[in-house]
């Protein structure tokens, strides 16, 4: 065993041991955590690019294509196996990148407690391990590690409302893994493994009774993902959990722990049970594009009427994870694209954006839409990001938002499928609804007073007039520097799509579906 293959293995080890230091410190010094998570973190990332640059490195025939851990160096079928390939590699840079980048914020913004930190780093490793892993059972355990480190974090909040957000995600989340789980037992009964490539081998050759149990723990396996990607009507956890967290832990929930399971999703339906079973099976193209289609609308529908801006990006992720799972029933290379790509672009973006609202809440202290009025004047910096963040997420080009897009519309016409081609451009006009509230407010409305709804404090600025804030909090060049780079680099990537085409081209390829088209 090389180095390098050990380093899927200490991407998800060190940040679930590290989890344990702030506690232990926590005994003898105050608000260790942030220095511990930040030297952690700072570690993970270096190591996810360094795994990038393996798997990713040269072209053809010297491409690694995929960095392989068999845990206690036990072989498939039978051994665990961590596998970095092209995909999930691009989902470790996500998840690494943003937990990184989040610690801007929370140094001062918080939550700050020793106790936070370690939920942070557990958290982290969950995601790490669910992104990594090849064996579905594997993948329960880290469902459940990530399940308790959201709880954890979502209740760090204050008040009440916290509280009943996180039991209201442990008990659905609970639900949803559950029902995974009988999923990964019908299909463990019907092959007799649990690795996800012996799986491959063994899903297409089945028959008769076997074939009805594997078509099953699909079913189960969709159901429970279904509640983890918050598709409706089973996504009632996910407004609560991101209007009433703290500020500093929605940007992480938003743009992982959604996004991680939503890629596990298509690591089932692609790898495990691939394009052919799916097609295959009687409805359950149908049922997948139905699902993602009807959670596009009711979501985009719900953001529009929302008054607190952090329920109405929340709403907004209900309808751009049902854009993603639709693309997925498509059943076309060009769809399944641009629904990675999407799902890459969209926990960008919303990191971004909920990075955005809680610097708004701490030096303008403003919540709802209204309380946006004269932003822009107030908070030029800011607002501008924001601003940009929200036009990528419309889908308006250059952004990562019009690319994944993009090549969803272009698979949904190929497919024929005209009713995801229109719930598309529908999406489209109601996410503009949307975000042309908030840009109105921010600037075109003026705001009759610049005060915080909360109890007044010390002064802050990003560039325009002085405003109040609450006590002990200001805005600091951290976290105007990380809002603005996530803007400016959900811009850049705008200009990648042939990009990305060719880096998730072996994940597609090796999915068996029906069309095969270049960009």
């Amino acid at each position: 065993m090389s180095n390098i293959d050990l380093l899927p293995a200490l991407l998800v080890v060190v940040p679930i041991l590290m989890a344990t230091v702030p506690i232990l410190l926590g005994l003898k010094f105050d608000r260790t955590g942030w220095s511990v998570t930040l030297l952690t973190m700072a570690g993970v990332f270096v190591g996810s690019v360094y795994l990038a640059m393996e798997v990713y490195g040269g072209s053809g025939d010297n491409r690694e294509l995929a960095v392989i851990h068999e845990l206690g160096g036990f072989s498939q079928p039978m051994g665990i196996e961590l596998v970095a390939d092209t995909l999930s590699t691009m989902i470790i840079l996500l998840v690494a990148g943003t937990a990184l980048g989040l610690l801007a914020y929370t140094r001062v913004g918080g939550p700050r407690g020793n106790t936070f930190y370690s939920g942070y780093l557990l958290l982290v490793g969950g995601l790490l391990g669910l992104s990594m892993t090849g064996d579905i059972f594997n993948m329960f355990v880290f469902l459940e590690i990530v399940g308790l480190g959201t709880y954890a974090l979502i209740a760090s909040g204050d008040g009440p409302e916290a509280a009943h957000a996180a039991l209201k995600y442990l008990i659905i989340g609970t639900v949803g893994a559950s029902i995974y789980l009988i999923g990964v037992g019908f299909l463990f009964m019907a092959t007799g493994h649990l690795n996800m490539h012996a799986l491959a081998g063994e899903v297409s050759t089945l028959e008769g009774a076997n074939l009805q149990l594997a078509r099953a723990a699909f079913a189960f396996i969709f159901i429970g993902f279904a509640i983890k990607v918050a598709q409706w009507p089973l996504h009632s956890w996910q407004p609560d959990a991101y209007q009433h967290a703290p500020d500093g832990v929605t940007p992480l929930i938003a743009a992982l722990v959604s996004t991680v399971s939503a890629y596990a999703l298509a690591r089932l339906l692609f790898t495990v049970f691939g394009g052919d079973f799916i097609a295959q099976t009687p409805y359950a193209s149908e049922v997948i594009v139905t699902v993602g289609a009807v959670s596009v609308v009711a979501g985009s529908t719900l953001a529009v009427i929302q008054t607190d801006v952090k329920r109405m990006l929340a709403y907004s992720s209900v309808s751009q994870f049902g854009l993603i799972v639709a693309a997925y029933g498509l059943l076309t290379e060009t769809a399944l694209v641009g629904a990675l790509i999407h799902l890459i672009g969209h926990g960008l973006m919303k990191a971004g954006l909920f990075l955005a609202v809680g610097v708004i809440a701490i030096g303008y202290g403003a919540r709802t839409v209204n309380e946006y009025a004269g932003l822009a004047q107030q908070r030029p910096y800011v607002a501008g990001s924001m601003a940009v963040l929200l036009i990528a997420l419309v889908g308006i080009p250059p952004s990562i938002g019009f690319i994944g897009k993009w090549y969803i519309a272009v698979g949904a016409i190929e497919a024929q499928s005209w009713l995801v081609a229109g719930v598309i451009f529908l999406s489209t006009m109601l996410t503009l609804a949307y975000v042309a509230r908030l840009l109105e407010k921010m600037y075109f409305t003026p705001g009759s007073t610049l005060e915080s709804p909360h109890s007044p404090g010390v002064a802050a600025t990003d560039g325009g007039e002085p405003v109040i804030t609450r006590p002990g909090n200001r805005v600091t060049i951290g976290m105007l520097g990380i809002v603005a780079f996530i803007a400016v680099f959900a811009v850049a990537l705008g200009f990648t799509g042939e990009v990305f085409f060719d880096l998730f081209q072996p994940f597609v390829e090796s999915a068996a579906l029906d069309l095969e088209v270049s960009p």
